[in-house]
């Protein structure tokens, strides 16, 4: 008889446990789905408006949330900006990793050139952004240069690996040190976008420029057929 009371307590022990693990993970995604909705949010905002003219109070009425619940997620501005930041590098990588799967360099290079166009519009607002980050969030800003260097020099290396199996990209190429200069171009030119500016020229215009010569630069006579 004792034994029988024993397990039954034993099962609705388990059954609570259970109950309260599963309560928590519900609590736990909810937190996290609302932690990106104001990312997405403020994010969408700092590109549109710029990072200084948006306030706390503004992303709070946006999202229609009150500022005690904003505090919940984020300590500060600050925070909100260090982590839009590495979300932005999240997306990056998601977008790297998708043409990286598709295994076809071909596909690989149509596809860049298509997420060129479709963002143009993104482009043309990086400007604004850039110079909030270069003024109020200098630490933020540089760490988000450092991280994305790093990202695409990785992703330019297999693109090339992948370019020259395929006999598109000239076998003869030192892949370590286009990948480096790439990245390093595009990480300039972001930084100092106020000398491309200064010459008449946007953003919009240097990518695409940038591409085209980086592209025509790697390819094999075989790739060249493709491209033109």
């Amino acid at each position: 008889m004792e034994t029988t009371k024993v397990k039954k307590v034993s099962i609705f022990l388990a059954y609570i446990k259970k109950k309260q693990y599963l309560c928590s993970r519900f609590e736990k995604t909810m937190s996290e789905d609302q932690k990106c909705n104001i990312i997405k949010t403020a994010g969408d905002m700092f590109f549109r408006l710029g990072i200084r003219s948006v306030s706390i109070d503004d992303i709070c009425h946006e999202l229609g949330m009150s500022k005690k619940t904003f505090y919940v997620y984020f300590a500060s501005k600050v925070e909100l900006v260090s982590q839009m930041l590495q979300a932005n590098i999240d997306y990056i990588t998601a977008k790297m990793q998708s043409l990286l799967k598709t295994g076809d360099f071909r596909q690989l290079v149509k596809k860049f050139i298509s997420h060129q166009e479709a963002e143009k519009n993104d482009v043309r607002r990086v400007p604004q952004l850039v110079y909030d980050l270069k003024k109020y969030y200098p630490r933020q800003f540089e760490e988000f240069q450092v991280s994305c260097f790093k990202r695409q020099k990785e992703y330019i290396t297999q693109y090339l690996q992948m370019g020259i199996e395929q006999g598109l990209v000239r076998a003869n190429l030192n892949i370590e040190l286009t990948a480096v200069f790439f990245a390093k171009i595009h990480s300039d030119a972001i930084r100092d976008f106020e000398v491309i500016e200064s010459h008449g020229h946007s953003m919009h215009q240097l990518s695409h420029t940038a591409m085209d010569v980086f592209v025509r630069g790697i390819l094999s006579e075989e790739g060249l057929k493709l491209y033109n």
